[in-house]
C-alpha cells in the first residue's frame, strides 16, 4: 500500500486489517470513535465483521469468545471503557488466548474529559484487572508507529497467546500524518490452533477454554505458566529509543508516546543553544526497559521524567535509577499538554540546581 495521509484512529483500524484481523467489536467513546467509524465501512470490503456492542463490557466479552475460537480479533476504547474491559482482559489472559486492545487515553479520573492524557499508565502496566496477569503494552509516538505497533501486536498476541495493549492518547488518535503499511510478518512455528482453540473437534479430543480452576494446584500451575511467559517478554520484548544521548548528557529526560515528541523539540532547541540533554523513550511500557535505562544512568547526573499525568511512569524510572540518581518529575494532566517551552523551563530549572 502506498504512503497515505491518515488520521491516527483510522490508521490503527487499517493496520488491524492489514495484519489479518477480520473481527472487530467495540463501543464508541471519544477520542477513539473514528476507529469504529472507519471499520464499519472498511470491514465489509475485506469480508470482515464489525459489531457495535451494547457496552464496553459486551465488546470485551465478544473479543473473549472470538479469541477462544482462534480468530484474530481486537477492540479499541478510551480510558473509562478500558476500565470496563478489565475483567475480560483478565479472563483472556487466564485462558491464555490471543487478543489485541487499543486504548486512546483521555483525561480522568471518572468520565474526565476528551482531551489527551497518559494517566492510564499504571492501569496498563500493573494489570488492569484482577489476578496475577500482565499484558504486553506498547506506546507509539507517531501515527506510523501506531500502525507498526498495532500490526506487531497481533503477531505477539498469537505468539504468546496473550492480550496485547497498544496505548496511545488523544493526540495520536486525532492527528493526521503520512503512513505506509508493510506486508504483515507471519508467525511461524506456532502450535496448531487445533491444539487449543474451540474450532471444531472432528477427529480429535475437544478443547476446553477456561480460566476457572477449582483445583488450587492446577490454578497455581496456570499462574506459573503465565509468569514463565512474562519472563520471556522481559528477555525478548523490551523496546526503547535513545535520543541525543551520545557522550555524557548533563540531564536525561524520560518520556513516552506523544510527550516524547514534545520533549525532543525542547531538547533540539537546547542543543542549538549549546546544552546537551538526552532522551530515553520507553516503547514497551511493559516490560519496562529497566536495564537499558539503568545502564544509561551510569553516564548522567540527573533525570527528569515528563508525563501527561501526575506521576505514573516515574515509579518505573525511579526503580531503574532512583537509588543512584535524583529523579525529578514534571507533568500536567486533565488534557493539559506541556509545551516545549514548559519542558525547557523544567530542564533549565534542574540544571540550575546542579550549578
Amino acid at each position: 500500500m502506498a504512503r497515505k495521509l491518515m488520521k491516527g484512529n483510522e490508521a490503527i483500524g487499517e493496520a488491524a486489517i492489514q495484519a489479518g484481523c477480520r473481527l472487530y467489536f467495540a463501543y464508541p467513546i471519544t477520542p477513539q470513535s473514528e476507529v469504529a467509524e472507519y471499520l464499519s465501512r472498511r470491514m465489509p470490503d475485506v469480508g470482515g465483521t464489525f459489531l457495535q456492542a451494547e457496552s464496553e463490557l459486551g465488546a470485551s466479552n465478544m473479543v473473549f469468545g472470538a479469541a477462544a475460537t482462534g480468530e484474530m480479533v481486537f477492540t479499541t476504547s478510551s480510558s473509562p471503557g478500558i476500565s470496563l474491559m478489565a475483567e475480560a482482559m483478565s479472563y483472556i489472559a487466564g485462558a491464555q488466548l490471543p487478543a489485541v486492545f487499543v486504548n486512546i487515553v483521555r483525561g480522568g479520573p471518572g468520565l474526565g474529559g476528551i482531551l489527551p492524557a497518559q494517566s492510564d499508565y499504571l492501569q496498563a502496566t500493573k494489570g488492569a484487572g484482577h489476578g496475577d496477569y500482565r499484558m504486553l503494552v506498547f506506546s507509539p509516538a507517531t501515527v506510523q508507529e501506531a500502525v507498526d505497533l498495532t500490526m506487531m501486536a497481533f503477531r505477539k498476541a498469537e505468539l504468546y497467546r496473550a492480550p496485547v495493549l497498544v496505548m496511545g492518547d488523544g493526540m495520536i488518535g486525532q492527528m493526521m500524518e503520512p503512513v505506509e503499511f508493510e506486508s504483515p510478518k507471519l508467525n511461524t512455528g506456532l502450535p496448531s490452533k487445533q491444539t487449543w482453540a474451540t474450532c471444531g473437534a472432528v477427529g480429535r479430543p475437544r478443547n476446553i477454554v477456561r480460566s476457572l480452576f477449582l483445583d488450587p494446584e492446577r490454578l497455581e500451575q496456570n499462574c506459573f505458566e503465565l509468569q514463565a511467559k512474562y519472563a520471556r517478554w522481559a528477555a525478548d520484548e523490551v523496546r526503547y529509543e535513545t535520543y541525543n544521548c551520545e557522550g555524557a548528557p548533563r540531564l536525561l529526560v524520560t518520556a513516552h508516546g506523544s510527550m516524547a515528541r514534545i520533549c525532543k523539540t525542547a531538547i533540539d532547541e537546547l542543543r542549538a543553544e549549546g546544552t546537551q540533554i538526552g532522551l530515553f523513550r520507553p516503547i514497551s511500557l511493559y516490560p519496562f526497559p529497566t536495564a537499558p535505562l539503568a545502564a544509561l544512568g551510569d553516564r548522567i547526573g540527573r533525570v527528569l521524567c515528563v508525563e501527561m499525568s501526575l506521576g505514573q511512569m516515574v515509579e518505573d524510572v525511579q526503580a531503574a535509577v532512583g537509588r543512584r540518581l535524583p529523579v525529578k518529575f514534571f507533568g500536567r494532566t486533565g488534557g493539559m499538554v506541556p509545551s516545549p517551552d514548559e519542558v525547557k523551563h523544567q530542564i533549565l530549572k534542574q540544571l540550575e540546581a546542579d550549578a
